[in-house]
């Protein structure tokens, strides 16, 4: 078995097993979703060691030692919380599938960069599909996180 850790507590995976599938099936994670399950749609976002990656392409021999945050873990990171008002505040999404995914990848994105241009959100937004909100309101919310963190110095 590989040890990694899962939102802060310590877990463990068959090397051969599939991360999505580990999260969902065997853990419980079911926020994180299933999707085109070959990395194209961002549903299956998770950060690794606090980049975004798709779960769905990540085995379990991979893991070793990694610190995996889901949906789920959200709120722990320092953006997270002000991701979520400001998703809130604009009303991001509509049916909330791609809203994990959508949601990791912006974390990802401001754990990194707490003053992203346009440019890097629109880039880190490219491996994610959404289907019903045009992309308009998920922007609107990713550049008010931004413009929260610099008024709260994150």
């Amino acid at each position: 078995m590989v040890r990694f850790s899962l939102n802060g507590v310590e877990t463990e995976i068959a090397p051969d097993d599939m991360l999505l599938t580990r999260l969902r099936e065997g853990l419980g994670k079911t926020a994180t979703k299933v999707g085109c399950e070959i990395g194209r749609c961002g549903a299956c976002t998770v950060l690794r060691d606090g980049v975004a990656i798709n779960a769905c392409l990540v085995m379990g021999w991979q893991l070793e030692g990694a610190e995996i945050c889901t949906i789920d873990g959200l709120e722990t990171l320092p953006a997270g919380q002000l991701l979520i008002k400001a998703m809130e505040i604009e009303n991001g999404f509509q049916c909330g599938y791609c809203a994990p995914g959508v949601m990791m990848s912006l974390a990802g994105l401001l754990s990194a960069e707490n003053t992203p241009t346009d440019a890097m959100i629109e880039e880190a937004l490219e491996g994610n599909i959404c289907r019903c909100t045009g992309y308009h309101s998920i922007l609107r919310g990713a550049r008010l996180a931004r413009d929260m963190m610099k008024e709260t110095h994150l």
